[in-house]
C-alpha cells in the first residue's frame, strides 16, 4: 500500500507518527507501506482520516 507512504508523506508525517496515533508500531507501518502486510479493515477508517484521504484513495495504484 504505498499510497499509505504518500498520504503519509504529503501530511509531513514520519512514520513513528502514524504509528504513534494508531498505537501500532512504527515496524507495522513499515510492513503496510512495503507490501509485506495490510492494515486490518477496521482500521482504514482512521487512517484515511489521519492521512486526510478517502480510503479508497488507500487502494490506489502508484501511476509515477
Amino acid at each position: 500500500m504505498n499510497s499509505i507512504k504518500k498520504f503519509r508523506e504529503a501530511k509531513g508525517l514520519m512514520q513513528k507518527d502514524l504509528a504513534e496515533r494508531l498505537g501500532l508500531d512504527r515496524s507495522t507501518i513499515t510492513k503496510w507501506e512495503t507490501g509485506e502486510t495490510s492494515p486490518r479493515s477496521d482500521m482504514l477508517p482512521e487512517i484515511a482520516k489521519i492521512l486526510g484521504c478517502e480510503i479508497g484513495e488507500l487502494f490506489e495504484k502508484d501511476t509515477a
